[in-house]
């Protein structure tokens, strides 16, 4: 654990950037991670059984070294803790209208973290009334899950609900339901537990152990038994569901918010007919990423209570002084001590309910985090990085180390900047893309975000006068790549152009290069490739049309691109056809493409196989010669004799990719893909959508 200097979190679309004053600890959710974290690796992997079968494929797949840094690249990452604050709005992003500069609010989910400023979905904050105490409003999100569980169980007025384990959420739902005029009864293996609940003003609370617990429960209820049962608690123990069903009236429901296993003995739950309920997280909403992330709501008339407004709830009814959490407050630390309150979770030296995280709101925040000055040569390499996921950290960064002097780092997550900031010896971590784009060191911008920014960031950098890497996708629309080659052309005109690569790697490969050497470009060629894509979950951000624009945008392209590169002519013709599947995203398809040197292509491109079949196959037929790429491990070449050539590893061209970019900069050199290649590859994706919805042919002019 480690307490960071981080830049401000990127503010984007439908944001609000919220300076935190508390937020709270979730000792289960948390006091777990923490856990987890400080276990070795031995330890890690026995308690993370289905990631060990993961790895293990992967190996087999991409080798072991491969696999090994990109693990170790994951494990060393630092992920923020916390998802439960309340502040003051300090700035808001396009299409917000519900807040306003200075505006009290409690935010909720995963950037909602332990930080002095975080930025959050504005459907994942609240406004607060003026009276509302912030340090009881930073406890919105944990009790928006009290909340949920609650509504779940469908109780109403007078009804009564028996709550198994007395943690805070536990407590939270204690008193959230006797505040809304219900009778609940708190229960827990532990007798501190139980004597904290009691501190905090809850009343009818007992240890399970309690010798004839069943008949205080119903001596509680009148003797009908619980209308509900809410399980809080977190454990392995089958108890928590079996005393459910010993304690629940006929017909009642159980409801699951905490972590416990739910396999049950049948008895109780077959005669008394009881629904066993899971209840997720904040409500509706949680996980959906169009919720959550684009802000789109549900309509009121068919989804009463979401997670925006469970968390709202909440907040009425602290405004409206029936509900006052203070007491659940144990223990309160500054920001820089918070490592001595996962201690006291972790090491459990004391009692504990309510854990706050306390802001000093009269410090000066920095917008960006500077490392250092170091002077860098402008002749040189001198790198601004936006975006740094998985692909820029386990690929491309440690191809660029010791080759390029790294100047600026821009990426939504504030942290994820300062690790590979503090890896790879960057010298600033700016708050935004403009920072680094407008940065004077910086001569060369990579742009590495997720697709949906890649149009934007490279018109700015032209526009800057930065030579550009920018991963594939180079755009996402016709519009948007029209409006790149006009910005590029116009800096052509003025002698202010830059290098602009897309980041094509295959044309770079070891075993293509061997194949470009044996025929002419004037030749015509056939060219077949069979791509095992693989399934990708429907939910993935590169299926969403917005963000990622789907598989063949994302991935196909580098075997258009690939195709054009082997024929050694432009594409003329455009024709694709894909099989029909539930989600309707095109992921399997098969494209055909004519070039103008006779040259014909066809890529399957297929998701529906098996991982046992190796990715990637490529056959290039020429003059009665046929070279035969085994997913980048071996060629074949077929001609007079046959010969079988091995490589490395698994080189698919990414050392060479980076070494020739960098070379054609320093050496004053054309760019190793010039920019027409990679407009006419990125125009024929687009076009392979086009032929797909039109059902035809389709010319590239």
């Amino acid at each position: 654990m480690e307490l960071l200097e981080v830049p401000f979190p990127a503010l984007e679309k439908g944001q609000v950037m919220v300076r935190n004053l508390y937020s709270v600890i979730s000792a289960g959710t948390e006091g777990k991670t923490v856990s987890d974290a400080r276990k070795g690796y031995i330890a890690k992997a026995r308690s993370r059984q289905k990631e060990v079968k993961q790895l293990m494929e992967m190996i087999k797949t991409n080798g072991l070294l491969p696999t090994y840094k990109l693990v170790m690249n994951k494990l060393e990452a630092p992920s923020a803790l916390g998802y439960s604050t309340a502040g003051e709005v300090i700035a808001i992003g396009e299409d917000i209208t519900k807040f306003k500069v200075g505006d009290k609010v409690a935010c909720g989910g995963a950037t909602a973290s332990h930080a002095d400023v975080v930025a959050v979905s504005e459907l994942l904050c609240v406004k607060l009334t003026e009276e509302t105490e912030l340090q009881q409003a930073a406890f919105t999100t944990i009790a928006a899950i009290a909340i949920q569980g609650i509504r779940q169980a469908k109780l109403r007025f007078g009804e009564n609900c028996v709550i198994i384990g007395m943690g805070l959420l536990g407590q939270l739902t204690y008193k959230i339901l006797e505040s809304s005029g219900m009778y609940p009864i708190g229960i827990d293996i532990s007798d501190a537990q139980v004597e904290a609940a009691k501190k905090a003003g809850i009343t009818k609370v007992y240890n399970r152990n309690t010798k004839g617990i069943e008949q205080l429960i119903q001596q509680h209820t009148g003797g009908h038994e619980a209308d509900a049962v809410i399980i809080t608690a977190g454990t392995s123990s089958l108890d928590p569901v079996n005393f459910a069903g010993e304690v629940a009236r006929k017909k009642a429901k159980v409801i699951i918010v905490g972590a416990v296993p739910t396999g049950f003995d049948r008895t109780n739950y077959y005669k008394k007919e009881l629904e066993l309920i899971m209840s997720s997280s904040y409500g509706p909403g949680r996980y959906d990423a169009d919720y959550e992330e684009k802000g789109r709501d549900y309509p009121i008339g068919y989804v009463r209570w979401t997670e925006n407004r469970n968390m709202q709830s909440f907040i009425d009814l602290l405004a409206s002084d029936k509900l006052d959490v203070s007491g659940l407050i144990t223990h309160t630390f500054k920001l820089e001590e918070a490592e001595k309150a996962y201690d006291l979770i972790h090491n459990k030296t004391e009692p504990f309910t309510g854990i706050l995280i306390q802001y000093d709101i009269e410090k000066e925040l920095k917008k960006s985090v500077v490392l250092n000055n170091n002077a860098v040569p402008e002749k040189e390499v001198n790198v601004g990085l936006i975006g740094a996921g998985s692909f820029a950290q386990g690929t491309l960064l440690p191809q660029m180390k010791r080759k390029c002097n790294f100047v600026g780092i821009a990426t939504a997550k504030g942290n994820t900047a300062r690790y590979v900031a503090d890896k790879y010896g960057f010298s600033l971590c700016g708050e935004s893309a403009e920072e680094v784009l407008q940065n004077e060191k910086v001569n060369t911008v990579f742009v590495l975000t997720r697709h949906n920014k890649h149009a934007e960031y490279v018109i700015k950098a032209i526009e800057n006068k930065k030579h550009v890497f920018v991963e594939k996708p180079l755009a996402m629309s016709e519009e948007e790549l029209e409006q790149i080659k006009t910005t590029y052309e116009k800096a052509v005109e003025k002698g202010e152009a830059g290098h602009l690569m897309v980041g094509f790697n295959r044309r770079f490969a070891p075993a293509v290069q061997k194949i470009k050497s044996l025929f002419s470009d004037e030749q015509p060629k056939s060219i077949n490739m069979r791509i095992n894509a693989g399934q990708l979950p429907a939910s993935h951000w590169v299926n969403d049309p917005e963000i990622g624009g789907g598989r063949i945008i994302g991935e196909a392209c580098h075997f258009i691109d690939l195709a054009m590169y082997l024929a050694g002519a432009e594409i003329t013709a455009v024709s694709a056809v894909s099989m029909d599947d539930t989600q309707r995203q095109d992921n399997t398809l098969v494209i055909n493409l004519e070039f103008k040197n006779g040259s014909v292509a066809s890529i399957s491109y297929f998701s529906n196989g098996s991982k046992k079949l190796p990715k990637e196959h490529i056959e290039v037929f020429c003059g009665g010669t046929v070279a035969q790429i085994d997913d980048f491990k071996s060629l074949t070449i077929f001609g007079n004799h046959k010969k079988r050539i091995k490589f490395k590893g698994h080189d698919k061209g990414h050392k060479d990719e980076i070494k020739q970019f960098f070379k054609s900069i320093t050496g004053d050199q054309p760019c190793p893909v010039p920019f027409n290649e990679s407009y006419l590859s990125t125009l024929a994706t687009l076009k392979v959508l086009q032929s797909i919805r039109e059902r035809r042919r389709v010319l590239m002019k």
